[in-house]
């Protein structure tokens, strides 16, 4: 299973294509986009995502803000500091601010992508040719909007926290129906930050069985340990919020990783590519001289004159290898010595009689 994101191809047989999300901690600047570009950039990440959506068409004017066990209240404030609607109104981009920063993602080389919220924005990103679209945990069960985007025919990346498998199946179901083929499904834990031991990684391995289809992992945790996970398990997309710095102003820095950070993971994750290898066991290039070095060899165990018949005691498996290998015993054992063999000699067929 393949499938291809602008000049990236994605899936089996393919590196883990990695997408540094920004978000909304550009904060309405695009100077800072563009500060989280170059970052993502310097990282060696595939993609870099921003959020894109129109306040009114996303949420009520008195919608309590999400406290994800209140870590949005804290980073925030209540909302008798700034309502979640006027905290949004200041985290959205603008279509110049879309088309500079994907301008400037083109120049640097690097994938932009962005998450529709809404109908509105599936038509923007459309607009401007964004190459796939990441759909948010907020929506998998969002089938009108997941139906809207479908009927654009790009690749989409289903996020699914929060979602229970019926679901994530129907959402699976409803893409599948408008013809898209090409989509991978997230694993994701829908709080901030996220606990190791709520991420259930073995969501991934159901994926896969359940739904055929690419898997990936969209990452809240703290800890390094699931991008090395997930990637043994066989992700083949992750996904990790990032910032310049946690403390600045915003719903999002605190549980980003901060640029160091990022560079950490993304090598972690190419790290263990390089780990996993080849599926076909093989004798290595590198394992070559030990193999003979270390191997062990039938060997004289006593001087043996020539002709005579070699019992088992007269022959010991030792070090080296490169001589007749103990599996083949029989073709030694029973067999006349052809020349003398003193004691210490490593046998060889032309050393004996055999057939």
């Amino acid at each position: 299973m393949e499938f291809k994101i602008q000049n990236k191809m994605v899936g089996d047989g393919h590196p883990v294509f990695f997408i540094a999300e920004a978000g909304v901690n550009h904060n309405g600047s695009i100077e800072i986009g563009k500060k989280l570009i170059d970052k993502a950039v310097d990282s060696h990440a595939d993609a870099v995502k921003f959020q894109t959506f129109k306040t009114e068409s996303i949420i009520t004017p008195g919608a309590p803000k999400s406290t994800k066990s209140t870590y949005h209240v804290e980073t925030t404030g209540g909302d008798n500091e700034q309502s979640w609607f006027d905290l949004l109104k200041t985290q959205e981009m603008s279509a110049d601010m879309h088309a500079e920063l994907i301008e400037y993602c083109n120049k640097k080389e690097i994938i932009f992508l962005s998450t529709p919220y809404d109908e509105e924005s599936v038509d923007l990103l459309v607009e401007l040719n964004v190459p796939a679209f990441k759909i948010a945990s907020t929506d998998t069960s969002n089938i009108p909007l997941l139906s809207y985007i479908a009927q654009k025919g790009r690749p989409m990346i289903i996020s699914t926290a929060m979602a229970t498998m019926d679901e994530v199946t129907k959402a699976v179901k409803t893409i599948k129906k408008h013809g898209v083929k090409d989509f991978a499904v997230m694993q994701c834990t829908g709080n901030y930050p996220s606990r190791l031991k709520d991420s259930h990684l073995r969501v991934l391995q159901t994926y896969r069985e359940k739904l055929k289809c690419i898997i990936g992992y969209s990452d809240h945790t703290e800890e390094l340990i699931n991008p090395v996970a997930a990637t043994a398990m066989g992700s083949k997309i992750y996904e990790k919020h990032f910032t310049l710095d946690k403390t600045l102003p915003g719903p999002d820095h605190r549980m980003s990783l901060e640029p160091d950070e990022l560079k950490k993971t993304i090598k972690a994750i190419r790290d263990v590519e390089k780990a996993l290898g080849s599926a076909n066991k093989q004798v290595l290039v590198v394992e070559k001289e030990n193999r003979e070095k270390l191997r062990k060899s039938i060997v004289a165990n006593k001087d043996i004159k020539q002709g005579t018949i070699i019992l088992k005691e007269m022959i010991a498996i030792k070090r080296p290898g490169n001589g007749i290998p103990p599996e083949q015993i029989k073709s030694v054992v029973g067999q006349e010595a052809k020349v003398d063999i003193r004691a210490g000699t490593v046998i060889n067929l032309e050393m004996v009689n055999g057939d």
